[in-house]
């Protein structure tokens, strides 16, 4: 079982956030309730875009480091190859 997510919002005005959460539901509840990174708080409603579960919440910092680094083309690139997130219950 996955212990940590890193995870791509796609934002109102169509720019993406990446952030990384024990629990991605309640993560994205969360920034849609306005409590979230301050960035998407002027940008909701926000939609999770893209997820990868990983083993462990250091491997998840290190990934969302990672992916903060890439252009928007590359985070569109790399969204494509993790898998389809889930839908919120």
């Amino acid at each position: 079982m996955p212990e940590a997510y890193v995870y791509i919002l796609r934002c109102h005005d169509g720019s993406l956030y990446t952030g990384w959460t024990v629990d991605l539901e309640k993560r994205v509840n969360t920034h849609n309730s306005g409590k979230g990174g301050r960035y998407t708080r002027s940008r909701l409603p926000v939609k999770l875009f893209a997820s990868l579960e990983l083993d462990d919440k250091s491997a998840a910092r290190r990934e969302e480091a990672r992916v903060k680094a890439l252009s928007r083309p590359e985070k569109l690139a790399l969204a494509k190859s993790w898998p389809v997130p889930p839908e919120p219950a």
